[in-house]
């Protein structure tokens, strides 16, 4: 890169928004894991779309490639640079405005830097929800979320970032601004062109801002721990929960017991529910927007039906907020938890709802026979068929031996959600980790049809290269 480009990004942005001192780089060329790490040539950090779409046109009126990244909290190095020091790392945290916030018509309009939990907490001001919820919404930004789909805990009820969004704005590859907010519920007029950008991180453009759906605020809940015997009576005891409270069924969350026990092992003030070892757990929410809604009967009764049915073996209601939180941060501690116990291969799948006890099944029993006493750390959102399937070490062997079985364990994962029809990326996205390997698990018509929209929005290839695409 030359200096000359330098000079005239600082132009657009101001001196002091062009980072090229190496000190300067270093939060913005690694992911929050260390997993993954590049160079750069500067990190760019716009305040607003117009200078963004400047940005852009100037790296490609110079040939030179952008990583747009948000709150870097991804697990796949999707918002990470090469190794060239050739690219310009695109920093959208600065961009945090609420733009508009429609009651009426359920909407909120922000900028792509907006962190996660300040959305929800606008919404909550006004008297309504916006319900995406997962572990990093306290650093995590919109931009981020739309870009890799986020999904979490609510998906269930709510659906992904797909679902959650009505009109993006985007800055084009080659630095024309798409203008796309609109908050219709209804506009049949063509293509869905947002669709493409969302899911795509950061390959087809730089999305600057967006309208999202509002909901109204959640006034009651029921959260219940339950101990289940074994994969099968989770997808059973969803059929009872369905049946009996209908879409109050916000949350439904499966754990084995070798996820629970790390977290009881590491994380502070951490305590088992339940008095007897279980092989699974699932964290059950309902939510109403009623303030006295009866859910802690609803729940109850439907455990109380599932006990007698043999799906459940034991279960507890929280008492009130602080029990819930209690059991949330259960579920919430896990993947740190599991950090402590050596390497920790991340991995997050889905497969149809139906067929997630056989799946367990296989891949539990493959990965055994591939390394005995492998500590396999399962959980996710069961309810929308997303299983982040983590493992870790046997106890007492090597570090590096076992993160040398990386990629042999992968694909034994791998191989068997494809076996029921499922996904490599539930809701991580491919980035750079799982940007070759995705050609052994998709259709070639399907990729080819990916790498010609990538073609049609980036022809010369500088919008987030060697990310979602095989090379």
């Amino acid at each position: 890169m030359t200096a000359d480009l330098i000079g005239r990004l600082r132009q657009v942005v101001g001196p002091a928004a062009v980072l090229t001192d190496p000190a300067d780089l270093a939060g913005y060329v690694s992911d929050w894991r260390a997993a993954y790490a590049g160079t750069a040539a500067a990190v760019v950090r716009p305040g607003r779309t117009e200078e963004v779409a400047a940005v852009v046109a100037r790296c490609a009126e110079a040939g030179v490639a952008v990583v747009p990244q948000g709150g870097n909290t991804g697990l796949c190095g999707g918002a990470v640079p090469d190794r060239s020091g050739r690219q310009v790392v695109l920093s959208l945290t600065r961009m945090r405005r609420v733009r508009d916030l429609d009651v009426a018509n359920q909407t909120i309009t922000v900028e792509a830097g907006a962190v996660l939990r300040s959305v929800q907490e606008a919404a909550a001001a006004a008297g309504q929800l916006f319900p995406l919820s997962l572990g990093a919404e306290g650093s995590c930004t919109i931009g981020g979320n739309l870009a890799t789909n986020a999904g979490g805990t609510g998906v269930l009820r709510y659906g992904t970032m797909r679902d959650l969004t009505l009109g993006l704005e985007v800055v084009l590859p080659d630095g024309r601004i798409w203008n796309g907010l609109r908050g219709l519920r209804k506009d049949n007029t063509g293509y869905d062109l947002k669709q493409l950008f969302i899911g795509s991180e950061g390959t087809l453009g730089v999305i600057t801002a967006a309208v999202l759906k509002l909901f109204p605020a959640v006034r009651s809940r029921a959260t219940a721990w339950v101990a289940l015997p074994n994969p099968q009576a989770a997808v059973e005891l969803i059929g009872v929960l369905r049946e009996l409270a209908g879409d109050r069924l916000t949350g439904f969350e499966i754990m084995s017991r070798q996820s629970v026990e790390f977290v009881l092992r590491h994380v502070t003030g951490a305590r088992d529910p339940l008095g007897d070892r279980q092989p699974w757990y699932a964290l059950v929410e309902l939510s109403d927007t009623l303030p006295a809604a009866g859910l802690d009967e609803v729940i109850e009764s439907a455990l109380g039906e599932a006990f007698e049915k043999g799906v459940v073996v034991d279960g507890v209601v929280a008492a009130g907020p602080a029990q819930a939180a209690a059991l949330w941060a259960l579920r919430e501690g896990i993947s740190e938890a599991q950090n402590h116990e050596g390497p920790s291969l991340k991995h997050d799948v889905s497969v149809p709802v139906s067929r997630i006890p056989a799946f367990v099944a296989r891949t539990d029993r493959a990965l055994e026979e591939a390394v005995p006493g492998i500590r396999i750390v399962t959980y996710g959102h069961i309810g929308d068929g997303n299983l982040h399937y983590n493992l870790s070490k046997p106890e007492g062997s090597d570090d590096a031996e076992f993160r040398a079985r990386a990629a042999t364990l992968a694909r034994v994962i791998y191989d068997s959600a494809g076996a029921f029809d499922g996904s490599i990326s539930a809701e991580h996205g491919l980035g750079q980790a799982k940007r070759e390997i995705i050609a052994d698990y998709k259709d070639g018509h399907e990729l080819e049809l990916m790498r010609g929209l990538k073609r049609l929005f980036d022809p010369r290839g500088l919008m987030n290269p060697g990310k979602v695409l095989p090379g």
